[in-house]
């Protein structure tokens, strides 16, 4: 790897020091403790770790200051957001996604330094989250559209809406740190709750410059951030009892902590977009070419580091040899390199640690029986590590239950289609399957029995999450809610309506209601 022929776009030419966080509507100052933040691509021909910059390390004080400027700008309700007009609150959304827009650049470059994501992704995560936006605002203008009216029904007229839930503690992933961050906080805004963001551990430094579009574009206090440890921000949040709803992407075990702290968690509404194991199931009429194609891009787009990645594959035993020799041939020709570089597929692993990781699920499986089945498998460098395709592996190895997260690849083998549905089903995951086949007659019954046992089935194609539109959630520990244009809105609020008798008192009353526009809430105008 060339470090001398950084293009200048995208060098490191001055260190990013994050002074401020956002409390109230103000970017307030902060002198206390801060963390510095590297990045595990190297700047130099001699391996070192790049410094981009700091973030303060704020308090707890600072935390409970966040939770009463949400909770406060929230006021039970009765708050300027949750009463505003839906047209007001989409236009303060419409201002941000703008400004946000002007910051492309800087943001494209921080994620490529600070999650080693290549620049194709790195564009497309920053314009699929722009798209996001938009297409929330105009979800959001159909659900308003569809409230614009009257039911009646047994002699009483109900008019029904949704609304917001109250104070959203929002915590995202490092893995996508724009677009799913945003999939929990635009939702949860719009709707008209009051939030409170920290961005996670790695991917911090890259949502700085969108820190005053969120200042100057929502009313104080619906918008708050702090950075930081979760453990010294999010969990005395919890404990306060005033978060009305978590919403987080990431591991089980940091959600249940956190719920656990919660003293009230009957009141508490969860969002939770959580770990999986998917695995795809090659059957022995599968396309070989099309299946080793799509199984590469689901096990190692981005080095394997999503929740909607291929963890586990299960090829039938008749096709294993002819799956393994193309399948390796093409895991050893991609290409690694800096995000930048042309063709780089694999980039480095942005946790200093996930090389060491990935080398302890090798070595683990390899004493239990299995081989590298790839010559360049598990080859090292100071931030990598090249993939290893693993077989045999079975139910003793660490790889099997883990979700690795990371460029490793294990490979069952099975003769009877019941082998990886019993696995599925007692499997603590259930988001997602891949399934490369051809004959109906198998493939029919086979999805009848997948639909059950996740919630995405992906015929002869890689799991992912896209296009946003459609439902992305999991069973057992790999969702709690929906999540996608449409359902977040709805994961993020609660049916409310007004109820009057049909008489002629009450409808001279909402006549004059709506006659005047004296009510945001009782409302027939048509948003266009």
């Amino acid at each position: 790897m060339n470090f001398q022929n950084i293009p200048e776009a995208f060098q490191i030419d001055h260190l990013f020091h994050q002074s401020t966080y956002l409390i109230g509507g103000e970017l307030k100052q902060w002198s206390g403790a801060t963390s510095e933040v590297y990045s595990t691509i190297s700047s130099t021909e001699a391996y070192a770790p790049t410094l981009l910059g700091s973030i303060p390390l704020l308090e707890k004080e600072q935390a409970f200051e966040a939770l009463e400027a949400a909770s406060e700008a929230y006021n039970n309700g009765q708050g300027l957001w949750p009463t505003m007009k839906v047209a007001d609150r989409i236009a303060c959304m419409e201002k941000f996604v703008e400004q946000m827009k002007t910051k492309r650049e800087q943001v494209v470059k921080y994620l490529m330094w600070e999650i080693g994501k290549n620049l194709k992704d790195s564009q497309k995560e920053f314009d699929r989250t722009v798209d996001y936006i938009y297409d929330t605002i105009d979800d959001y203008k159909q659900l308003d559209r569809n409230a614009a009216k009257f039911h009646k029904n047994s002699g009483v007229y109900a008019h029904i809406r949704r609304g917001p839930l109250g104070v959203v503690l929002c915590l995202g992933p490092y893995n996508y740190p724009l677009n799913e961050t945003f999939a929990l906080l635009i939702p949860a805004l719009i709707m008209g709750n009051t939030t409170i963001f920290k961005p996670a551990k790695l991917g911090v430094l890259l949502l700085t410059p969108l820190m005053e579009a969120f200042q100057n574009s929502f009313p104080k206090g619906v918008v708050n951030i702090l950075f930081g440890r979760g453990r010294t921000l999010a969990s005395p949040l919890m404990e306060t009892g005033k978060i009305d709803v978590l919403a987080l992407i990431g591991h089980s075990n940091s959600a249940n902590a956190l719920q656990n702290t919660h003293p009230k968690k009957n009141r508490l509404r969860i969002v939770l977009g959580l770990e999986a194991k998917n695995p795809a199931i090659v059957l022995p009429d599968a396309d070989l070419d099309l299946a080793v194609q799509e199984c590469i891009a689901g096990t190692l787009s981005f080095n394997g580091q999503r929740c909607t990645a291929l963890k586990i594959l299960y090829i039938h035993e008749t096709i294993f040899e002819a799956f393994k020799e193309k399948f390796c041939a093409q895991v050893d020709a991609l290409k690694f390199g800096n995000p930048w570089d042309d063709g780089a597929m694999l980039t480095p692993l942005p946790e200093v640690n996930k090389p060491d990781y990935i080398q302890g699920l090798i070595d683990d499986a390899k004493a239990k029986g299995a081989k590298i089945l790839n010559p360049k498998g598990g080859e090292r460098t100071e931030n990598y590590i090249f993939p290893s395709v693993l077989y045999p592996v079975n139910k003793t190895m660490n790889v099997y239950h883990e979700e690795q997260f990371g460029p490793v690849i294990p490979i069952m083998t099975f003769s009877d289609i019941q082998q990886p549905l019993d696995d599925m089903a007692e499997s603590n995951y259930g988001q997602q399957v891949s399934v490369f086949g051809k004959n109906t007659k198998t493939l029919a019954p086979l999805i009848d029995t997948l639909v059950n046992l996740v919630c995405r089935v992906n015929l002869n194609s890689s799991c992912q999450r896209g296009p946003d539109v459609f439902p992305f959630t999991g069973r057992k520990d790999s969702a709690f809610s929906t999540l996608s244009v449409r359902d977040a809105l709805r994961s993020f609020s609660i049916r409310t309506f007004v109820a009057a008798k049909d008489n002629p008192y009450n409808s001279e009353i909402l006549k004059e209601m709506l006659e005047e526009k004296q009510s945001n809430f009782i409302s027939t105008d048509y948003l266009l």
